[in-house]
């Protein structure tokens, strides 16, 4: 076994621990921090497999954008643990059959691959002096540059709904205008009231006793 074959093995085996850790933590933060290293793995494993722009995209965007973002929520909501475990093993079972049925599609996907024969000589020569990054730009942009382009407008629209419905005007909310704040005046806002100086308060007693001497 070569140094390649045993780097495969290593990351394998941590990423296969840290998708399990992913669905058996209790703390939420636990299982982002345990995605986020199975993140790193994947992404190194696609190194081992000469893809360098999928393996730097994958940490870039998921681990460096999305995980991000999951945890900073996960941390600032305060999620209750015991309310979200609530019927777990009810919904096992169908969660169970769902999960060996994908793992079922994917290793037959994936035993197809493995049959494969050894690559040509001629097909690997000329991988190993062309850069994946390259033709995956070249053909990114010659020949799904519209379908690239419709994307990147799909996601535009997106940001801009998600500040739109982020800044639009509700009416449970306390709303203020700047405008009128750098208008205001002092003497629209404060008003000096002179009161007269108030006098102590009589004893009770001498307040008994007048009442006493009104009735007789």
């Amino acid at each position: 076994m070569d140094v390649k074959t045993g780097l495969f093995y290593l990351f394998a085996v941590v990423l296969l621990f840290a998708a399990f850790r992913v669905i058996t933590a209790r703390n939420p933060v636990y299982a982002a921090l345990y995605l986020v290293l199975a993140f790193f793995q994947a992404s190194a494993i696609w190194l081992l497999l000469r893809a360098e722009f999928l393996a730097i995209s994958l940490v870039l965007v998921y681990v460096g954008a999305v995980m991000v973002l999951f945890l900073f929520v996960v941390m600032m909501l305060d999620i209750n643990v015991d309310s979200l475990r609530e019927g777990f093993w009810k919904h096992f079972p169908l969660a169970a059959g769902v999960g060996a049925l994908i793992a079922l599609e994917m290793a037959a996907v994936l035993m197809g691959g493995f049959r494969l024969g050894e690559p040509r000589a001629a097909a690997v020569a000329a991988g190993v002096n062309t850069s994946n990054t390259l033709e995956l730009g070249k053909l990114l942009y010659s020949e799904y540059l519209y379908p690239l382009e419709i994307a990147a407008v799909i996601l535009l629209v997106a940001i801009v709904a998600a500040i739109a419905l982020t800044l639009r005007t509700r009416k449970d909310s306390k709303y203020v205008n700047p405008a009128d704040q750098v208008r205001v005046k002092a003497r629209d806002r404060v008003r000096i009231v002179q009161m007269p100086a108030t006098r102590a308060a009589e004893p009770v007693v001498e307040a008994a006793d007048a009442a006493k001497e009104n009735k007789a």
